[in-house]
């Protein structure tokens, strides 16, 4: 008749401490929950039938984690003797047996690598080949990684600092100080984290452009853990865990530090206060009121009031400019604090789902139907949207009291 299924803003925040790999990504993924199956059938499904996958607990620095090794018996497609191109790796991807978003985030992934190695070899893109990557580990890391972190189910990837390590590394044509040039080219833009005891390479030119087609960038502000997993790299000198940390979680929005914007306007006509309204919607506000007030020389003006994330604020910003007519706004910070929510759905009649808004209160949990899945069901039931929305908050709160929290 109807039933639980909770809607929680999933994401997931790569910790990569002593930095990031391909076969450190993997083992953080296996490790965070994903069934170690799924990994041993990937290579058939990419095109190495061939290659073999081990999967086992390691110990780095008494922690233990996820390590996984490619058994490689030789690259039939190495006809040349010094690798595959990046060409050759992105045929073989649109190949795979994967999803499209997989596919198109894998071929974006080797573009990428391709045009990071190409600027420091001086070389196109399509033609660099991958010495330092190693064509049939590129392949199954990147493939395995973006599918995996599909198989996760969030909605989101952030990274927090990435360690780089320092002093020299060893590539196919000598060495090379530490970031290599492709990773460090890869790497623009994302926050280094600086000091700690990594001597050599801790974050490989795969593990970088993970990082690149994976991460939105640094965390939200608040969030709840969820799970987490470890991966290991093959490094292990017993005094530091050359490990990637993977955390599971969800983005919690009690509180936070907030902006208040605010603007008055006396020459625009309120047929277009909407999509003003919508504007600053899509740029990212929390909430925009709006109402009548009186200006200067006794002028019927509205005042236009926005909340705002900080990390948004200057996008709305623009959009109040962009939107409407004011010459000028009013800003201060403020702290927002809520209740802590989340959804479920439940299913009508059809069968129609509803979303319904669960926010825990101090006196017991309340409920409040989705507005715009209640005009919709309204719409297909033929019933008023008023009735809709009582029905789904009554089987919301039968289904809290029947399953104790609703998770």
């Amino acid at each position: 008749m109807f039933g639980l299924n909770p809607v929680s803003m999933r994401i997931v925040i790569l910790d990569p401490a002593a930095g990031i790999s391909g076969d450190m990504m993997l083992g953080a993924l296996i490790g965070a929950g994903l069934d170690a199956a799924w990994l041993e059938g990937l290579p058939a499904r990419v095109g190495f039938p061939d290659v073999g996958v081990r999967v086992h607990t390691v110990n780095r620095a008494s922690l233990n984690a996820v390590k996984v090794d490619f058994d490689i018996r030789g690259d039939p497609g190495d006809h040349r003797g010094h690798g595959r191109t990046v060409g050759d790796l992105i045929a073989l991807v649109r190949r795979a047996d994967v999803s499209e978003p997989v596919q198109a985030k894998a071929v974006r992934a080797f573009e990428l690598l391709g045009e990071a190695e190409g600027r420091v070899h001086g070389v196109a893109p399509e033609a660099v080949h991958l010495h330092e990557v190693g064509a049939i580990d590129a392949v199954l890391d990147i493939v395995g990684a973006v599918e995996g972190i599909e198989r996760l189910g969030v909605e989101a990837v952030y990274n927090r600092p990435v360690a780089i390590g320092r002093g020299w590394v060893e590539v196919a044509h000598g060495s090379l100080p530490v970031p290599a040039p492709a990773t460090l080219a890869l790497l623009e833009g994302f926050e280094v984290a600086s000091g700690g005891p990594i001597v050599g390479e801790a974050t490989t030119p795969t593990g970088a452009v993970l990082l690149r087609v994976l991460s939105s960038g640094p965390p939200p502000e608040r969030w709840r853990v969820l799970g987490s997993g470890w991966g290991a790299g093959t490094r292990d000198d017993g005094h530091w865990p050359n490990a990637l940390r993977i955390i599971v979680a969800e983005a919690a929005a009690e509180a936070g530090a907030v902006e208040v914007i605010v603007t008055d306007v006396d020459d625009m006509t309120p047929e277009y206060l909407e999509p003003l309204r919508q504007a600053v919607f899509d740029a990212g506000a929390m909430d925009c009121q709006t109402w009548s007030s009186q200006g200067k020389k006794g002028r019927s003006s509205v005042r236009i009031e926005v909340l705002a994330p900080v990390t948004t604020a200057e996008e709305v910003v623009a959009a109040l400019f962009a939107h409407g007519t004011t010459a000028g706004l009013r800003r201060w910070p403020a702290w927002r604090s809520t209740l802590a929510r989340r959804e479920i759905a439940v299913e009508l009649d059809g069968p129609t789902r509803v979303r319904v808004k669960v926010r825990d209160g101090p006196q017991g949990q309340r409920v409040k139907a989705e507005y715009d899945d209640v005009v919709l069901a309204a719409k297909a039931l033929n019933r008023s949207a008023l009735d809709i929305a009582r029905e789904a908050e009554r089987r919301a709160e039968q289904l809290l009291s029947n399953t104790g929290s609703g998770q």
